[in-house]
């Protein structure tokens, strides 16, 4: 026979009650205190936009385990309209300050070697 265990809302069966808990009394407090106690779970701010030729270039470097991988937002106003290209490359850096710089670096080569091609 099964074992019976109260639960706060019924009786269930043990082994039915470990399938079916719901989400509240999965949820672990003690991994979720450290994170915010060690600062992970604050993102760091976003950085201003840099002007190059009429484009804006926000840089937005992607963490991917220890590095950073090199990625930027390119915006433009065409008619009135703010066209966006979001630039994602395979380059990571080890640091967010590098991984930034690169960043903007990249975008700008490509506002200058694309130009306009870069807003279908």
């Amino acid at each position: 026979m099964a074992r019976i265990t109260r639960h706060p809302w019924r009786f269930v069966p043990f082994r039915a009650m470990l399938r079916t808990d719901p989400p509240q009394y999965r949820t672990l407090v003690m991994p979720s205190f450290l994170s915010r106690l060690f600062g992970a779970g604050t993102p760091p701010p976003p950085a201003e936009p840099i002007l190059h030729k009429d484009c804006r270039i926000t840089p937005t470097p992607i963490k991917d385990g220890a590095v950073f991988r090199i990625s930027a937002r390119i915006e433009k106003d065409v008619g009135g309209v703010t066209k966006t290209h979001t630039l994602i490359r395979a380059d990571t850096a080890p640091s967010l300050d590098e991984a930034t710089e690169a960043s903007i670096g990249k975008a700008k080569l490509a506002i200058d070697q694309l130009g306009n091609t870069l807003f279908p």
